[in-house]
């Protein structure tokens, strides 16, 4: 295992306006860290909310970006990667919007882990927004959308267009990718994984 998914910022988001839920978020970011360093994981996904169940405004702006400054120096210590998703709200739901995040932290432990499906339902431009994250983008994030919809679907149900994608990805230099499977509890496990993991091999470069 040389990645993870780090999802518990959505309940404790680092730009809360509340002090204890900036707090907890801190304490969570700290111990994934330290999990990863024990486990040999190299590279957080960091989910790219700057609050999830509050609404998003200035202040909790740069709550977000003083806190990830924090993980960010934490992370260092320990030669940890943390890397944003993009997410499917506003704040941050393009490369180029975690770009700008990235850039203005300068550090190399702070990178781009896009989840495809999500900038699909983000932009009509998404593929050049993919060619935007060029030297940021260590791993990526395969997941089917549709319009609106952002989960509990299978591959080849939805609109994304994985092989254009992962061909210009794998022209970046990324050949790190993560599936996500949504299990419908009607197919026979074994047969829906196995189904899925065939579609995408088949966009796969040869």
């Amino acid at each position: 295992m040389e990645t993870m998914c780090l999802s518990a910022h959505r309940k404790y988001p680092l730009g809360s306006e509340k002090e204890e839920i900036r707090r907890k978020s801190l304490e969570i970011m700290k111990k994934a860290i330290i999990f990863s360093r024990d486990l040999g994981i190299r590279i957080i996904q960091l989910a790219g909310y700057d609050v999830y169940y509050e609404k998003s405004n200035a202040a909790t702006r740069e709550n977000f970006t003083r806190e990830l400054k924090k993980c960010v120096e934490y992370a260092a210590e320990f030669g940890i990667i943390l890397a944003f998703e993009t997410m499917e709200t506003e704040f941050m739901n393009t490369i180029r919007k975690a770009k700008a995040v990235v850039e203005v932290m300068e550090s190399p432990y702070l990178q781009i882990y896009p989840d495809i499906g999500n900038i699909r339902n983000a932009t009509e431009h998404y593929q050049e927004d993919i060619l935007a994250g060029r030297g940021k983008s260590v791993a990526v994030h395969l997941k089917e959308t549709r319009e609106n919809v952002f989960r509990d679907m299978e591959y080849g149900e939805g609109r994304v267009d994985f092989k254009g994608c992962i061909s210009r990805l794998v022209s970046q230099g990324v050949f790190r990718f993560t599936c996500e499977f949504w299990y419908d509890k009607k197919t026979c496990p074994e047969l829906y994984l196995r189904r899925n993991r065939e579609y995408i091999r088949r966009c796969l470069p040869e």
